[in-house]
């Protein structure tokens, strides 16, 4: 046996845990490049909701293409992955999606993968963790991402499944699991309730913007009926109609969608501490996204970079021997 091949398995494995969090997974893409620019080589990638997308493709070894992918995405390509659908079971079908990203992980199994790969997600119906390590990549990535309410549950071997953030927003104890010796974990959801200070400028800014999109692509007929039904509504001179018009004029209370995501970001916050306190990564990564909402994969270079200098700020505090021999 030669110096080199026992040195090569000698060296501590790296364990790549992506944490959940909407646009703000494309700091991932950030955290990638600047681990890769260390010489850190990663051996094992687990990924929740987001974290799966940009882990599964990290995996498959095209993360540069969706890089620069994302870098050239406005509001009309962002609206134009919204396949909305009769709300029975959540309000996105996510074809469109799984369509993006058969593009960037040509691999069509898990096992298939370059780099060992998990994806976590929820079961629906008993609340359980559900690990994805084998079988269809798309379907395994799709199920990690299925936010309740948002996208369509995943059926997937007599369970339904939804987004992984709900048990295990960053998946530390999946990349132990699978053998990793030391753990670098992303958690992109650390100051997004403090972060919340412009929420309403911002909201109304995504809002807007998401709208005048779906208008350019062919909604029009279903924002004109809308307004249809509000206008018949405003006529409508009833005095108990009157009362909530005034109550919500003064009220001002945020849409249930914004609701639902506020409460689902509250709730991985909480479960994402408690999880690190139990099983502490070696390499924390949590770069400043307070301000970032769900969709504004429109900022994409910004929150790239946020990742990638965060990363590199953090490696350079750690001693070089952690990831040697």
């Amino acid at each position: 046996m030669s110096k080199n091949t026992i040195e090569l398995s000698s060296r501590p494995k790296v364990g790549l845990a992506l944490g959940s969090g909407s646009a703000r997974g494309l700091a991932h893409i950030g955290v990638i490049k600047a681990i890769k620019e260390a010489g850190i080589q990663v051996d094992y990638v687990a990924g929740t909701s987001v974290g799966a997308v940009i882990g599964a493709v990290f995996a498959s070894g095209k993360i540069d293409s969706l890089h620069s992918a994302y870098l050239g995405m406005d509001w009309k390509n962002i609206a134009y992955f919204f396949d909305v659908v009769f709300p029975k079971s959540g309000i996105i079908d996510g074809k469109k999606i799984t369509n993006f990203l058969r593009d960037y992980i040509p691999s069509k199994r898990i096992e298939e993968l370059l780099l060992p790969f998990k994806a976590v997600a929820t079961a629906l119906d008993t609340g359980e963790e559900v690990v994805l390590d084998s079988g269809d990549v798309i379907d395994s990535v799709r199920a990690s991402i299925s936010v309740p309410g948002i996208f369509t549950p995943v059926r997937r071997n007599e369970q339904i499944l939804v987004d992984g953030g709900l048990v295990n927003p960053v998946p530390v104890s999946v990349v132990r699991a699978m053998g990793a010796d030391i753990v670098i974990a992303v958690d992109l959801n650390n100051d997004i309730v403090a972060g919340k200070s412009s929420l309403t400028e911002t909201n109304s800014i995504e809002k807007n913007s998401l709208v005048q999109s779906l208008t350019s692509i062919g909604e029009s007929k279903y924002l004109a009926a809308m307004e249809r039904i509000n206008s018949r509504l405003q006529s409508i001179n009833n005095p108990a109609l009157n009362h909530i018009r005034a109550w919500l004029a003064e009220e001002s209370l945020p849409s249930i969608f914004e609701v639902l995501l506020s409460s689902i970001n509250i709730m991985e916050t909480q479960i994402t501490r408690s999880r690190l306190q139990i099983d502490p990564p070696d390499l924390l990564i949590q770069p400043p996204l307070g301000s970032v909402r769900f969709l504004e994969f429109n900022r994409a270079e910004e929150i790239i970079s946020l990742g990638y200098e965060e990363t590199r700020q953090q490696i350079e505090l750690l001693s070089t021997d952690l990831f040697k021999e």
